[in-house]
């Protein structure tokens, strides 16, 4: 879920949305079969990312994501 007062332009948030699913699609291998939820609970500045669609965005959101998938994954490995 990517909050309209965290990401306040649609194109950055479908740019985050992105973003998740090719993350997701990446792990989806080794992580177990059920539903799992991303929610951005903190705001991106745009005095740092001024363009929605930059690459600086899409590096910064992605390493995010793998960082978190790697936990789920690490966490659901029995």
């Amino acid at each position: 879920m990517v909050p309209k007062r965290w990401a306040r332009r649609a194109v950055t948030r479908n740019t985050i949305k992105r973003q998740i699913y090719h993350v997701g699609a990446v792990f989806e291998s080794s992580l177990a079969a059920r539903a799992h939820v991303v929610r951005l609970r903190a705001g991106f500045d745009r005095a740092r990312f001024v363009s929605a669609t930059s690459d600086m965005l899409k590096h910064a959101v992605r390493a995010e994501l793998q960082q978190l998938f790697a936990q789920v994954r690490v966490a659901t490995v029995p």
